[in-house]
């Protein structure tokens, strides 16, 4: 790791030197092995020995098939593209400007409407919405006539795809990687991972497949094509499954929650709260909800009335009551909520106040 740490601060350095010149400056990546997964950067020069230092770049290539990236890796005039960018805030807006000019004003609108949540700014989604929806390398990188490339030529991966988890991980001497509740027999070349201590994943004979588990979804895949999980989203999307659109563990100014079981017209989750916190004033035109405490103490607002739940005691939330849940204590506090209703979705919020100042909506 201290190799790769002087390598690419001597990479980094080298780029803001360009950089402060006015160029634009990325960073390519000295492959190891023809890789499929990654895009590629051809180079308009010899990069001798990858020594760190501005180049110039002839071209893009988008990602290759497994003949083209052999050719490329022999051909050593070829780096991987990190997506990495370096330049000054001057010259990415001239840049914008000029080849991307339609951006500004959807980018700007959506800065200027934003708001604080969560630790981090959030854009406001109207108009970032507007903004068309395009990467920074075809927007401006493959037009742009003031472009250097910095090589980067130590230990490098973007765990891009589970491919890349699999190779990173620590793997047995038949190249089986094992990642939480887990077991193989007889496999080779593998992945197994549960990300839920409920599942225990379990290959028999298996070679080169990636198998994930997540409380609401399983992956099971070729591991050459552990790339096309974009794919598998995209299907997941287009039938409308809700794990293609939601996490079952959803993080809030407040603490999370975690959704155990969803049905048609009914949802349960686990709320934590962090001591001190406080959920918004709010109401749902389409639920009601039961709150059982579990951990700690709960304060309670309901319709004006306020009152404490303690471990093993419940509330009862009615369609439409004004209702808070704050956690008064110096420990977690913990609830198990049952809705109920003929909608469950996290746009059922009417806010009424917020210590975290949020809109109305999903924030909940």
């Amino acid at each position: 790791v201290g190799d790769a740490d002087t390598v690419m601060m001597a990479a980094v350095e080298a780029g803001a030197e360009a950089a402060r010149a006015g160029r634009l400056v990325t960073f390519g990546i000295r492959p190891d092995r023809a890789e499929t997964g990654y895009g590629y950067l051809e180079l308009a020069e010899d990069p001798g020995d990858f020594t760190a230092r501005p180049l110039a770049l002839k071209r893009f290539v988008e990602k290759p098939d497994a003949a083209g990236a052999a050719e490329m890796l022999a051909a050593g005039t070829y780096l991987w593209n990190a997506g990495i960018f370096l330049f000054s805030v001057q010259t990415i807006l001239a840049a914008f400007r000029a080849y991307a000019p339609g951006l500004i004003d959807p980018v700007q609108a959506a800065l200027a409407e934003g708001q604080p949540d969560l630790g981090f700014f959030r854009l406001a989604p109207e108009p970032w919405a507007g903004a068309e929806d395009i990467s920074i390398d075809y927007a401006v990188m493959e037009r742009a006539d003031n472009l250097s490339v910095v090589p980067f030529a130590a230990g490098w991966s973007d765990l891009g795809g589970w491919d890349a988890v699999w190779r990173e991980a620590p793997r047995d001497g038949r190249g089986v990687a094992v990642s939480g509740p887990a077991t193989a027999l007889d496999c080779d070349d593998t992945l197994l991972r549960s990300e839920d201590s409920r599942l225990e994943v379990v290959g028999i004979g298996l070679k080169n497949i990636v198998a994930v588990a997540m409380p609401d979804a399983v992956l099971v895949a070729d591991a050459a094509r552990a790339q096309e999980v974009k794919q598998a989203v995209a299907a997941l999307k287009a039938k409308g499954a809700a794990q293609a659109e939601s996490f079952p563990l959803d993080h809030r100014p407040w603490g999370w929650f975690e959704s155990l079981v969803i049905g048609d017209r009914f949802q349960v989750k686990r709320i934590h709260v962090h001591p001190g916190a406080a959920l918004s004033l709010q109401s749902h035109h389409h639920r009601s909800e039961h709150w059982i405490v579990v951990e700690g103490t709960a304060k309670v607002t309901v319709d004006g009335e306020v009152k404490l739940v303690t471990e093993n005691q419940s509330v009862y939330i009615p369609l439409g009551a004004v209702h808070r849940m704050e956690n008064p204590g110096k420990v977690p506090m913990v609830l198990i909520e049952v809705q109920t209703g003929s909608y469950l979705g996290e746009d059922d919020i009417i806010r009424y106040e917020d210590v975290y100042a949020r809109g109305q909506g999903a924030k909940g």
